[in-house]
Order: C-alpha cells, then sequence, then structure tokens
C-alpha cells in the first residue's frame, strides 16, 4: 500500500526556506522530548520515520544522541532539504511510499516518529512496519481534540491532520497494536511557539496561556489536553489484540 497520490503530491512542496525558522525552533522542543524520554539509554543506531526537512534529526546529531542516525521521507523536497544540511551524524536519507520501510526486521534500537500519525491515513500499517524494523519507539503527535473537534475541520485539514487524538486514544491505538508503554509527557508549548500562532489575535495569546496556566496546576487535566504528547515505547512479539 503506498500514500495516496493526492497526499504525497500535498507534501512534496510544502517544505521550503520560509517555513525554516519556524520548524527549526519547533523541532529544537520535539527534540528536547525525546531526549528526555530516552535518558539513561543509548540507541546505536536510530530512525526517524517522517523526518520532514531534518530538523529533528540536526538537533539529534548536535547534542550527539547517536552516531548512527537514518531517516525515510516521503517529500521529495524535504528529502533535498535534509541533504543540504549535512548532519554530521546522518548515515541514510531515504525516499520512501509511507508504508513500507526498506530495513530488515529489528534493524534499529530506536524508530522516532514525531507528528506524522496525524497525518497518517493507514495509522495501524504504519504502526506494524514501525515495529517490525524496530526494538524501542519514541512517537510524538499533537493533541487537537476538543468536544467540537468537527467544527474546526477545516483549520486541522488545512495543515494536513486528518486523525484527532488525545493522550488516552493514542496510547489505546499503540497498546492494541501491542506496543508496551515505557514512559510519556505530556507537553506544553513555550511562548515562542505560541506567539506566532497568535501574532495578530493578542487575546487569543493570553486566552491559551491562562487554559495553560490552569492545567499546571491540575496534572488530571493536563492529561488529557496537552499541547502535545511524547511516548516511549518498546514492542512485543503479539500484533492486534482483539479480545
Amino acid at each position: 500500500m503506498n500514500v495516496s497520490e493526492k497526499v504525497k503530491d500535498s507534501y512534496s512542496s510544502q517544505y521550503d526556506e520560509k517555513s525554516v525558522a519556524w520548524r527549526n525552533m519547533g523541532a529544537r522542543y520535539k527534540a528536547q522530548n525525546i531526549v528526555e524520554l530516552a535518558k539513561n539509554i543509548t540507541f546505536e543506531n536510530v530512525l526517524e520515520v517522517g523526518a520532514g526537512e531534518g530538523s529533528i534529526l540536526n538537533w539529534l546529531s548536535k547534542w550527539n544522541f547517536s552516531k548512527n542516525l537514518n531517516c525515510v521521507e516521503i517529500s521529495e523536497s524535504g528529502i533535498e532539504m535534509i541533504k543540504s544540511k549535512n548532519i554530521e551524524h546522518l548515515k541514510d536519507v531515504l525516499l520512501f511510499d509511507g508504508y513500507k520501510i526498506p530495513y530488515p526486521d529489528n534493524h534499529f534500537d530506536l524508530v522516532i516518529c514525531s507528528h506524522v500519525m496525524e497525518h497518517v491515513e493507514h495509522e495501524r500499517i504504519l504502526l506494524r512496519e514501525i515495529k517490525r524494523v524496530s526494538k524501542n519507539q519514541i512517537f510524538e503527535v499533537p493533541i487537537d481534540f476538543s468536544f467540537y473537534v468537527d467544527k474546526k475541520i477545516n483549520h486541522f485539514l488545512a495543515y494536513g491532520h486528518i486523525n484527532i487524538y488525545t493522550p488516552g486514544l493514542f496510547r489505546f491505538l499503540l497498546k492494541s497494536e501491542n506496543f508496551k508503554v515505557v514512559k510519556d509527557i505530556c507537553y506544553l508549548y513555550e511562548d515562542e511557539m505560541l506567539k506566532p500562532l497568535f501574532e495578530t489575535n493578542k487575546k487569543g495569546f493570553y486566552l491559551t496561556k491562562f487554559k495553560m496556566s490552569i492545567l499546571r496546576l491540575f496534572p488530571y487535566l493536563l492529561g488529557i489536553k496537552p499541547n502535545a504528547y511524547a511516548v516511549l515505547t518498546t514492542k512485543t512479539d503479539k500484533d492486534l489484540s482483539i479480545f
């Protein structure tokens, strides 16, 4: 199975120089979450699935996260930008069809899949392929859920978000595919990430900050509605669980 042509076309030209600063800033926080989840663990080789334009890999390489970094990506323009960065510890940079990862079983100590699953038409197919090639996994997804999320469909589709998660819903997806959750992070965006989103809406910015202050006071609520959710998993030998 391949990514639908319409979906692939929408990503093939999305990476350009104008988006570099924003993506690089966001990638630093995503990379920090990866490092936090992997604290005290050494990974000899690492694969990023859906590497975009390579900003996360660039940070991980600078921080010596692993000296054997690799990636697969569906976007030709993303591949070009990754290669242009000359990332020190990056070995393979491969174009793939969105589902079939061209490596043998258990090849990687760790697969990273950050802000990808919300874009994927057939999530379970990709999850099974990630599970096949890796021993450990780190996923991060944005938490777009609200009780009236359907009223914002045009907004989310404009970002290519075709799947909506809460931390619990994403854990359900992983656990039903028999990934074992080891450690997770419910993450709230820093001001430098929020301000560009509210350039013309100061009221929206301060309202968002107020909501975030409430979430920090109540860990239970933070576990339901953070800005993003990151999780370290290991695989089991079981497949889809149907009881």
